[in-house]
């Protein structure tokens, strides 16, 4: 099945199986997102990867990783990918399900090598069009930084936009996009559908 391009400006660039399915989860800090996607792959088969894509910078972020990690257990072989998912993912067997947590960090790390929007754009591109070939349900955490105050210097501004203008178009082609709060799981494609479909009835 073709999908349109992510952007409206570039060529098509993923191509989702038939059997294919890619879930978008997304929420503030601390919203039962993880939680809610470690649940799901864990309904997904046995052969499950959990890709993190977080630098375990200082000792918060260490603290964080573990915390991640014990709520995993071992229910999933690990992939350490910061950079270079696509490239990471071509070398790995098939799966049941991949789980790729987070989308901001991702785009954080990518901005840290002083790589350009475009660049970015096609990185993260490459690496979701991989997953979905080495898996038939692959779900993307990411986090939604666009609710709180216009940041005061360029580059968090750069990060808020684009990290919201790569959930826009992912989440136009996932099959479900669910948002995260306070524990509470929203599906917000499938409530769509219904609010579309009481409309018409």
């Amino acid at each position: 099945m073709k999908v349109p391009a992510l952007f409206a400006d570039d060529p098509p660039v993923l191509s989702l199986p038939c059997q294919s399915r890619l879930d978008l989860i997304s929420g503030g800090a601390r919203s039962g997102k993880s939680r809610f996607a470690v649940a799901t792959a864990l309904k997904c088969g046995k052969n499950r990867l959990f890709v993190a894509t977080a630098q375990a910078w200082d000792a918060e972020m260490q603290e964080r990783i573990r915390l991640h990690q014990e709520e995993r257990r071992e229910d999933f072989q690990t992939l350490d990918a910061p950079f270079g998912l696509h490239q990471h993912l071509r070398l790995q067997p098939f799966f049941d399900v991949i789980l790729i947590d987070c989308l901001t960090l991702w785009i954080s790390n990518l901005m840290m090598q002083e790589k350009d929007d475009a660049t970015i754009r096609q990185e993260i591109h490459l690496g979701l069009q991989t997953a979905m070939t080495k898996a038939p349900r692959v779900l993307l955490v990411s986090n939604e930084v666009g609710f709180g105050i216009v940041p005061d210097n360029a580059m968090a501004r750069r990060f808020r936009d684009l990290n919201g203008r790569l959930q826009q178009d992912i989440a136009a082609v996932a099959h479900e996009v669910h948002l995260a709060a306070m524990g509470v799981i929203l599906p917000m494609k499938k409530l769509v559908r219904l609010a579309n479909e009481a409309d018409h009835a």
